[in-house]
């Protein structure tokens, strides 16, 4: 009966402890359909106030978030490989490829990226408070 409960408790307090793959990666998805769709409100549940980017054009912040999803052009965006790793109780890291096919002010931005975020429980749910995402450079032939 103890090894019965002991295990029982210890089952609970890893399924508090552990993330839940599938919700982080809805938020995920959540977060690019919004920014797809240049929904600005939608994209504010998911990712805090505070969010910093780092991409190759630069690092950026909310607001240039927002600026930059009014010059993009995003027809599809398709996530792969998704993992998380649990860095506290309230922390995870993502990793990821997203196929993006689109434009950015007007050139052709479509391609394959590598990319990562990392999500905090905030406010009663996983909010982004950092991404970087990195082309995938031209198989050589």
């Amino acid at each position: 009966m103890t090894y019965a409960v002991t295990a029982f408790f210890a089952t609970i307090a890893i399924s508090l402890a552990a993330p839940d793959k599938a919700a982080v990666m809805a938020k995920e998805q959540a977060a690019w359909q919004a920014f797809k769709d240049k929904n600005a409100d939608g994209f504010k549940k998911v990712v805090h106030a505070d969010f910093r980017g780092v991409y190759d054009e630069g690092v950026s912040d909310m607001q240039k978030e927002l600026d930059d999803m009014k010059k993009w052009d995003m027809k599809s965006f398709t996530i792969s490989d998704y993992n998380i790793v649990s860095v506290g109780t309230d922390t995870v890291m993502s990793t990821y490829k997203v196929v993006v096919e689109g434009t950015y002010d007007g050139k052709d931005a479509s391609g394959t990226f590598n990319a990562g975020s990392v999500w905090k429980m905030a406010k009663g749910g996983w909010q982004a408070i950092f991404h970087t995402n990195v082309k995938q450079a031209a198989a050589e032939r």
